[in-house]
């Protein structure tokens, strides 16, 4: 089964290009993503065993993952 990227070791950036450095920071990320990692993979087996299609659940998470909105963007 595969497991994904190692969360940890991801270098996070800020807006800017600069490297995220703190520490709890990263980890509550870390976990937070760690987490929607694994509902996303129970989304996707039950998918699986209900007959659904591999490529369309695939489309789906994806079209979710593009659709989440950014609350904190700048508007001018």
């Amino acid at each position: 089964m595969a497991t994904g990227p190692d969360l940890s070791s991801i270098r996070w950036l800020d807006a800017e290009g600069q490297p995220v450095s703190c520490v709890e920071k990263l980890k509550v990320l870390t976990e937070t993503l760690a987490e929607l990692r694994q509902i996303s993979q129970d989304a996707f087996e039950d998918a699986l065993l209900m007959g659904c299609a591999e490529p369309q659940i695939r489309q789906v998470l994806e079209e979710i993952a593009r659709s989440l909105d950014n609350p904190y963007r700048k508007r001018s």
